[in-house]
């Protein structure tokens, strides 16, 4: 909308449809969405009001809130469930905590979906042949794109932990730092908008894919948590002795006993499950170590007061406020039930198929669709909506045939 509108305080409305619109442009059943698919409210959060500083001309971007017009938060607003799980802490005097660790790709313009991601040409003329990871030249290639990059996230208000070259052909991640999750969410979904407008402009191309390149790593969406104390701001994760908490056990447990149910929410595309299958470090498990990266609850090595919950679970193109959304609420619900975890997992370990998860998105939605943990915490309006959407996305992948199928099956007797 116009400058002169957003500041004379005119509503903008969108129909509650929108919200549940599938990855191809479509939309389920009206059924879904209210049968008249009538009007919701975006109102703007004040403090994330953003010039873009990649723009020639003067632009401006909004996060806002979808409300009803009656004023209360939709249902089907997957920043408002987020915003329903924070408030449901703060019910108990808690405050969640978390960071994202975000990776992605930056290949040459893809203008063939038939044909494989590559690597850009980089400024001595070359393509990365993967042999950067870690290195501490790696991103000397693109260094024209990660200026604008840093540039942009402090014109932004990004504040960067630590940047990097991950294992992945020409793969990166980014660590933000942590603190409140709503305000995580939000940083985490800028910072995936800026990638791929700064990359336009270098004519390059940024994938949040969770698995783009066959025989590579794929990109995750790491989620740290824990949780203070509001009156005190202690980490109750520890006790004044610097041990493990009961609260602590029980977040675990919560998040074990959720994971499955969520999976789909953390794993939302067929290819997310490309990534969980050809694990290299991205665990599909509800298991939990002690900085094991096998594991899918990781505790990472730490001091007392920054004792957290690492899920490893949810990948890059997962939606940022939906996974700390579910990832959050499962926690609360293992602290409300004081849920027991099972044993940590040290070493080599198979997983026991109680702690198992679907590893393909069509097994994660009908355990979504059995599942009341997930109605209870998110209301039935919203998992039937995203199932109805994700259904739709799912048919479509099935309506066409791979590469690969056309190379292997066609010679079959």
């Amino acid at each position: 909308m116009t400058a002169e509108g957003f500041l004379e305080g005119r509503r903008l409305q969108m129909a509650r449809g929108v919200l549940l619109q599938c990855i191809m442009g479509g939309y389920p059943p009206a059924r879904f969405y209210g049968s008249d698919d009538g009007d919701l409210a975006l109102v703007a959060e004040p403090s994330m009001i953003h010039p873009l500083p990649w723009s020639d001309e003067p632009r401006a971007l909004a996060i806002c809130d979808a409300d009803e017009l009656s004023g209360e938060s939709s249902n089907l607003s997957t920043r408002g469930q987020l915003k329903n799980v924070i408030a449901r802490y703060a019910a108990r005097g808690l405050a969640p905590v978390v960071a994202t660790e975000l990776e992605f790709f930056v290949f040459a313009p893809n203008t063939d979906p038939t044909q494989p991601f590559r690597p850009p040409v980089g400024l001595d003329g070359r393509r990365e042949d993967g042999q950067a990871a870690f290195s501490v030249s790696s991103n000397n290639g693109l260094r024209p794109f990660f200026s604008e990059v840093y540039k942009c996230m402090a014109a932004l208000g990004l504040p960067r932990d630590t940047f990097m070259h991950e294992m992945g052909v020409s793969q990166f991640e980014i660590n933000l730092l942590h603190g409140d999750p709503l305000l995580l969410a939000d940083q985490t979904f800028l910072f995936k908008h800026l990638l791929k407008e700064v990359a336009l402009k270098h004519g390059l191309s940024v994938v949040c894919m969770a698995k783009p390149l066959a025989h590579t790593p794929g990109s995750s969406m790491h989620i740290h948590q824990s949780i203070v104390d509001i009156a005190t701001g202690q980490n109750v994760f520890s006790d004044d002795h610097g041990q493990p908490t009961a609260m602590f056990r029980h977040f675990i447990g919560g998040q074990q006993a959720g994971m499955a149910d969520f999976t789909a929410l953390f794993a939302p595309n067929v290819n997310s499950y490309q990534r969980l299958c050809h694990p290299y470090a991205s665990p599909n498990n509800a298991c939990w170590s002690h900085d094991n990266r096998a594991a899918g609850l990781r505790i990472p090595a730490s001091s007392p007061v920054a004792r957290r919950v690492e899920n490893r679970l949810s990948g890059a193109d997962a939606n940022p406020y939906l996974a700390i959304a579910a990832s959050l609420a499962a926690g609360l619900h293992g602290i409300e039930h004081e849920l027991e975890p099972s044993a940590a997992i040290q070493g080599e370990f198979e997983v026991p198929d109680n702690l198992s998860l679907p590893c393909t998105l069509h097994a994660a939605l009908e355990r979504l669709k059995r599942s009341q943990l997930a109605r209870e915490l998110f209301g039935q309006e919203f998992i039937e909506g995203y199932i109805a959407s994700k259904t739709m996305e799912l048919t479509s992948f099935f309506d066409e045939i791979t590469p690969w199928e056309r190379r292997v099956l066609a010679a079959q007797a």
